[in-house]
């Protein structure tokens, strides 16, 4: 655990920042990782704690004092306590005036409090500069170097010397500040760590929702319609043939649904005649989740090529090989070849692999250290045109799938037709929609929409004037 952080400093962190002193009120799991992180990039800690002579585990070369003694030893002050703790500060007002307080303390919900535990640090201290920090980065992070967590340290303040001297720390310690500017962004920080995937709900709910459709879908098709029609137990079918229906299914639809909100904001805008209105909340939402879409849609689509992959060494499918062929030996005759069937087959596979392909492309262009690579224009191509383009080959690849017998009455079961028909809706009005914008006359007054120009002459007016609802 002994080893020095030298590769973590940045070139511009003199030795006199080195041998700077810090306090650390606390002694709990945070205030002795961060104190002993702190003495490996060679800080001089001081930690404050209500019972000096009780605390035991501390990192070796630390001083622990009283929290008045402690406060005296440095002007910047890391509160690594919880905030139902704070009132012994009221005793330290006189101490701590003038010097940085560094919130790091989080809540055990969302909003617990009226005010953020560093506006209320701020109300108690009112001498202190408070600065909130670290609350993103946890004990364990601290301990490991912060090599398998993430280093992203959110930082607001009111007094800006103050946030820099903070930022300074944390780019010691081999962390990456970002500025949130002042002290009002504190609850949104504080809230940050206890959201549990805020960007995946809507994906999580739209695929849970949609995988429990299709397969109680195929279920009554695959399943309890050849028991109730002909007492043919199909059950086996729940395991690997009724998946294999509906992952593609899902990824499919979700795909759609990454590009539907796109088509219906342009449909909003031309029927506003501006751009200068906000769009409703639930698209807005629908919008920025396009991204946790598009990946859970990806995930599906490897799902059903691992599925698809395993087809070949399933017993049904073997025993269905082998009585085939049995059956033509015993009768000496041979299915003829069919070169339409070849051809619709052969399509199929190739516009699957073709649209996994660019699937596979839009998912690797989406990952951070790709996209920050290209410019917007080039991610603009891959996410847009490319993506669209996926959604066709996608769209085709299913379209092929029923061959000759897509609208062939034959297939309904108790009416209900199968389940790909049903997953082509989706798809099949967002191309068409987007079909319809991108035709010249249409794209051209959206074109002018984007680019400022309104049908109203009264929104020109008030957005001139500084009136516009943006």
């Amino acid at each position: 655990m002994e080893k020095t952080c030298a590769d973590a400093l940045p070139l511009t962190v003199n030795s006199s920042e080195k041998q700077e002193t810090v306090c650390i009120f606390g002694t709990g799991d945070f205030g002795k990782s961060f104190g002993f992180k702190m003495l490996q990039c060679g800080y001089s800690v001081v930690l404050g704690s209500r019972n000096p002579q009780m605390s035991s585990l501390l990192p070796r070369g630390a001083e622990v004092l009283s929290y008045s003694q402690a406060a005296s030893k440095s002007d910047i002050i890391i509160l690594a306590i919880h905030r139902e703790h704070y009132d012994f500060l009221t005793e330290l007002v006189d101490p701590l005036n003038g010097k940085i307080l560094v919130d790091v303390s989080n809540n055990r919900k969302i909003n617990q409090y009226p005010e953020s535990n560093a506006e209320y640090l701020a109300q108690l201290v009112p001498g202190a500069h408070v600065v909130k920090a670290f609350n993103t980065i946890s004990a364990w992070a601290l301990q490991s170097g912060t090599l398998d967590a993430s280093r992203q340290v959110f930082v607001c303040g009111n007094d800006s010397k103050a946030k820099h001297r903070v930022m300074d720390i944390a780019r010691t310690l081999g962390l990456t500040p970002l500025d949130q500017g002042s002290l009002v962004a504190a609850n949104e920080i504080e809230n940050y760590p206890l959201q549990l995937f805020p960007m995946w709900r809507l994906p999580f709910y739209l695929c849970s929702v949609l995988c429990a459709f299709f397969f109680v879908y195929c279920a009554i098709r695959e399943v309890i319609y050849p028991y109730v029609n002909g007492k043919t137990d199909t059950t086996f079918r729940l395991a690997i043939s009724i998946p294999n229906r509906v992952f593609p299914i899902t990824a499919l639809v979700l795909l759609a649904l990454v590009y539907l909100p796109g088509v219906l904001a342009a449909i909003l805008q031309l029927y506003r005649g501006t751009k200068y209105r906000r769009f409703p909340n639930w698209l807005d939402h629908w919008m920025l989740c396009r991204k946790q879409l598009g990946l859970v849609a990806l995930g599906f689509a490897f799902l059903h090529v691992i599925y698809t992959l395993v087809i070949p060494i399933r017993y049904y499918v073997r025993w269905r090989l082998r009585n085939a062929t049995v059956t033509q030996a015993l009768a000496n005759k041979d299915n003829p070849f069919s070169t339409s069937t070849a051809w619709l087959n052969d399509s199929y596979l190739a516009l699957g692999i073709l649209g996994f392909f660019l699937f596979l492309l839009l998912g690797i262009t989406s990952l951070p250290s790709v996209s920050n690579m290209v410019n917007w224009r080039e991610f603009r191509f891959v996410q847009s045109k490319l993506g669209y383009l996926t959604l066709v080959l996608c769209t085709a690849h299913t379209l092929v799938y029923g061959g000759k017998k897509f609208l062939s009455p034959g297939i309904l079961r108790w009416s209900l037709p199968s389940a790909y028909i049903l997953a082509l809706i989706i798809p099949c009005t967002v191309l068409v929609m987007k079909l319809i914008l991108i035709m010249p006359c249409v794209d051209k007054t959206l074109t002018r929409i984007r680019q400022g120009w309104e049908r109203d002459s009264q929104y020109s007016k008030s957005a001139l004037n500084g009136k516009s609802d943006i």
